[in-house]
C-alpha cells in the first residue's frame, strides 16, 4: 500500500490534520496578523474565529488548535502590538529615575504607529461594551505590563498604584483617539509626554 492509499485518521472535533499542525510556528504567525487586522477592522463583536481563519488562509480548527477561544485570540493579536515581554525591561531600565517618561514614551508610541494603533483602538471600543474585550485589557495593560513594572520599583500599594496609571494613560487614548478632542487629537506627542510623565512618575515611585 502505497502512503496516498493510506487511510487517514478520524479528526477529532476541532483537531487540524497532522500536516496542518507540522506547518509551525510560521502558521500561528499568520493567524495572529490576520487575527490583528480583522479585529482591528471589525470590532470583537462583528470578528469570528472562521472569518480570521480565512484571511489567514488556514482550517478553523487549526486556530482553535494553537489559540483556543476567541477571546484568547484577541488577546494574543492585541499583545503583538504590545509586546509586553519585550517592553517591562526596556522601561524599567537602569531604575526608577525617568521611568514616567518611558513609560509615557511607550504608551503613545505604539498609539501614533497606525499599524499598532488600529488594534488598540478596536480594544477600547469594544471594551466599553463588551466584557471579553475588557478582560483583554486588563490582562494586557495592568497586569502583564503596570502591575509588573509597579512590583519591581517595590513600592507600597504597587497594584493600586498601576491602576491610576492606567488610567491616566488610557483616559488620554480615549480623549486623543476615540473621541478626538481638540487641543489633545493634535497636540505633539512630546508635549503630552512632558506633561504626563512627571504624574505617572509619582504615582509609580514616590512612597
Amino acid at each position: 500500500m502505497t502512503e496516498s492509499e493510506k487511510p487517514r485518521r478520524r479528526r477529532g472535533p476541532g483537531r487540524p490534520r497532522q500536516d496542518e499542525v507540522d506547518d509551525g510556528p510560521g502558521t500561528q504567525e499568520r493567524i495572529r496578523l490576520a487575527a490583528r487586522e480583522v479585529f482591528a477592522e471589525r470590532g470583537y463583536d462583528k470578528t469570528s474565529v472562521r472569518g480570521i481563519a480565512k484571511v489567514a488562509g488556514v482550517d478553523p480548527a487549526l486556530v482553535h488548535h494553537y489559540f483556543g477561544s476567541k477571546e484568547d485570540l484577541f488577546a494574543a493579536a492585541i499583545e503583538l502590538s504590545m509586546e509586553p515581554a519585550l517592553v517591562v525591561p526596556a522601561i524599567l531600565g537602569e531604575g526608577p529615575e525617568g521611568i514616567g517618561e518611558r513609560l509615557a514614551r511607550y504608551f503613545l508610541g505604539i498609539w501614533e504607529n497606525p499599524v499598532t494603533r488600529a488594534p488598540l483602538l478596536a480594544v477600547i471600543r469594544s471594551a466599553l461594551t463588551h466584557e471579553a474585550a475588557a478582560k483583554v485589557l486588563r490582562g494586557l495593560v495592568l497586569r502583564r505590563l503596570l502591575e509588573r513594572v509597579a512590583a519591581d520599583l517595590d513600592v507600597p500599594d504597587p497594584t493600586f498604584r498601576a491602576e491610576l496609571a492606567a488610567s491616566h494613560m488610557v483616559g488620554i487614548a480615549i480623549l486623543r483617539y476615540v473621541v478626538r478632542v481638540e487641543p489633545l487629537a493634535s497636540a505633539d506627542p512630546d508635549q503630552i509626554v512632558a506633561l504626563v510623565a512627571p504624574t505617572l512618575q509619582r504615582y509609580l515611585t514616590e512612597s
